[in-house]
């Protein structure tokens, strides 16, 4: 069918792809985009919103779409084969915002008459901070890599993958995220804080949570390691917080050795194909033009 076809007359477009293809997908809809429409990254990762933004500047747009991105992917779900997937739980709760934020409140009144989840955000960073993939997928598959290669995935991902010592790296992973955020003058929610409000699973500590939570209860672990949350996760999600936390003078020692690993492993340079505060159209600016950015969608 012609892309004009799909598009033409269409009020929301809910775009569930990698984030690898926002790219693409920017720019093959480009030229058929309308000032009124609503565009929905579920989930955006980490600047998704910005990235998909630059693309349509690139493509010589001047009216743009409102431009919305979830905090993550609204189902916990595995895909069993072609055109089959299982819903394992539907979130709460999911933060979604818009560039810029004062488009908030009404596309989500509009989005709510299908997806009542989907709630008011604070900003596009804030969703993007909080995309809490980023501290699960590529930890978790790297440090379960022998388990994953030798049984092709057979083992509860989020329940046996996290063990004691592996949930200490998640933390820790997850306290470089909350400072990066934190430069920002963003506070983000922590990992652990998240598990409660999406799922209503409780712990002393982020082992604790996940293993309380019954929505990741039959999830098994990637059946290889040429999966996307290392293929995606890692430059889409990880690269970005790195990049954007030396860009404000944060180091983040725990996130930089997952994305070094994940390419030693993989055999792809992740630094390269990853977001940057270049590709994302941020950089060299300051705090306050970041989030002024955020407000009023201006660059």
């Amino acid at each position: 069918m012609d892309k004009v076809v799909q598009i033409k007359g269409v009020d929301i477009l809910m775009v569930v792809v990698p984030a690898l293809g926002h790219r693409y997908m920017a720019k093959t809809c480009a030229p058929y985009l309308k000032e009124n429409q609503i565009v929905i990254l579920n989930p955006g990762q980490t600047g998704g919103a910005l990235e998909f933004y630059q693309v349509l500047k690139e493509q010589g747009l001047v009216r743009f779409p409102f431009l919305a991105e979830a905090q993550t992917f609204l189902y916990a779900s595995r895909m069993l084969g072609p055109a089959h997937a299982k819903i394992f739980s539907i979130k709460n709760s999911l933060p979604v915002a818009t560039l810029p934020a004062y488009w908030i409140p009404g596309i989500v009144k509009v989005i709510n008459r299908a997806f009542p989840q989907f709630v008011a955000g604070d900003n596009i960073f804030k969703t993007s901070f909080e995309n809490i993939g980023a501290i699960f997928h590529p930890a978790l598959t790297i440090l379960n890599a022998a388990w994953i290669e030798e049984t092709h995935g057979d083992f509860e991902y989020y329940i046996q993958g996290a063990s004691k010592s592996v949930s200490l790296i998640l933390e820790k992973l997850d306290k470089e995220r909350l400072e990066v955020a934190a430069a920002l003058g963003i506070k983000a929610i922590s990992a652990k804080n998240w598990l409660y409000t999406a799922y209503s699973a409780s712990g002393k500590d982020l082992y604790e949570s996940m293993h309380d939570n019954p929505g990741y209860i039959g999830i098994k672990a990637p059946d290889r390691l040429h999966h996307r949350y290392i293929d995606e996760d890692v430059p889409m999600s990880l690269v970005p917080l790195v990049s954007i936390g030396e860009m404000l003078g944060v180091e983040t020692p725990t996130i930089r050795t997952i994305i070094h690993f994940a390419s030693i492993m993989r055999g792809k340079d992740f630094w390269e194909k990853g977001r940057t505060v270049k590709s994302l159209g941020i950089q060299g600016m300051s705090i306050k033009e970041i989030r002024l950015l955020a407000v009023t969608g201006e660059i």
